[in-house]
């Protein structure tokens, strides 16, 4: 079994052939109706690498399995740039957003990417120059390893090959454009808002206090325009998020807020709290930065215990809930006061931001 490219490649040896279908879960089945078979599965280079072996490995019992690696579309793209695959970024976007590139880009920066097909590769070009990364060298490879093999550079902005055959890798080498900062609390001027934000400062403190951990899941209650789960996404590839908003303008900045900064795998649930949370799997940590209740609350401390989580309050009645929950809960309060400089007449002066008083604990 295999795509037509690779059966076409076989010596003659008698073996029945059968095409893999498109799209890929299509043959599946046909694969499992080959049980107590002698049947093998062609496919690209590194199965286990953005291929097609973790798919079937999942559909097969372990002892009806034996992977035979070959080299990875990236180790010879590497091979024959020269460029070390240890400090350049890896991802497989055949069926993703190219939007996911987005954290990646930063003049000197260099990717291995491994698209669909040619148009994929001359929307990614398009792509590049619309973030501001047109001066990029795109270095086309395809078909590695195979008699058709060819490549070619081009800048983005300059890239019209319509002849590019399949399967493709691009190489990028990054020029231009401006980076997304790599800490947290990037700049408030990143996400499309409506004022529902959550400043800069005070967002890099609550997700130091959210302390993201591998694997872990968020609920972003009150989500406003995402900034909180967003960057918690950012922290690390292997983190999910859940936001809860109840507008649905607000929850459609979210998703476009979320897709502009390749975190497309945020979800956004379109409801309010508690009655939003119902029957949901329980997080790793919770952010309420929105809609905080009494009720809320008393919710998520009978649902959640052992979670984490963090609460922000701006008004006085927010506030004075969170000074009764630290006295009869625990955990910690803190109370963040911030000026920034700013005209006064001709001289300047401070100009004091709202207090944000915060809670920090477990559940």
């Amino acid at each position: 079994m295999g795509p037509p490219r690779h059966l076409a490649l076989l010596p003659d040896t008698g073996a029945r052939r059968v095409e893999w279908p498109v799209p890929f879960a299509d043959g599946l089945p046909l694969l499992r109706g080959f049980r107590g078979q002698p049947t093998v599965v062609l496919a690209s280079g590194d199965p286990f690498w953005f291929g097609a072996g973790s798919v079937i490995a999942r559909h097969l019992d372990p002892e009806e399995w034996t992977a035979l690696p070959g080299p990875s579309s990236f180790a010879l793209a590497a091979a024959r740039l020269g460029w070390p695959l240890e400090s350049t970024a890896t991802l497989g976007l055949h069926a993703a957003p190219l939007a996911r590139l987005r954290p990646h880009l930063a003049d000197g920066a260099r990717a291995f990417v491994l698209l669909r097909d040619g148009a994929a590769v001359r929307a990614l070009a398009v792509w590049l120059d619309e973030a501001g990364f047109g001066a990029t060298r795109c270095h086309v490879l395809e078909a590695l390893g195979g008699p058709r093999e060819r490549v070619r550079e081009e800048t983005a902005r300059a890239l019209t090959f319509d002849d590019i055959a399949h399967p493709v890798c691009v190489g990028l080498d990054m020029a231009g454009g401006p980076a997304v900062p790599m800490a947290t609390g990037r700049p408030d001027a990143l996400f499309e808002t409506d004022g529902q934000i959550t400043k800069r400062p005070v967002r890099a403190l609550t997700l130091s206090a959210l302390a993201p951990r591998h694997g872990e899941h968020l609920w972003d209650i009150g989500g406003g325009s995402g900034s909180i789960a967003i960057e918690w996404l950012l922290s690390d590839p292997s983190l999910s998020a859940t936001t809860f908003e109840p507008r649905a303008d607000r929850a459609a900045r979210i998703r476009r807020n979320a897709d502009a900064l390749g975190q497309d795998r945020l979800e956004v649930v379109e409801g309010a709290a508690p009655q939003a949370l119902d029957e949901r799997p329980a997080p790793d940590a919770v952010f309420v930065g929105g809609g905080l209740s009494a009720e809320l609350l008393d919710w998520l401390s009978r649902h959640l215990p052992g979670v984490r989580m963090v609460a922000n309050a701006v008004t006085l009645e927010s506030e004075a809930l969170l000074i009764d929950w630290q006295a009869r809960h625990g955990g910690e309060l803190l109370r963040i006061e911030l000026a920034q400089a700013a005209p006064l007449g001709p001289r300047r002066g401070w100009r004091a931001s709202y207090p944000v008083v915060q809670w920090s604990g477990v559940l």
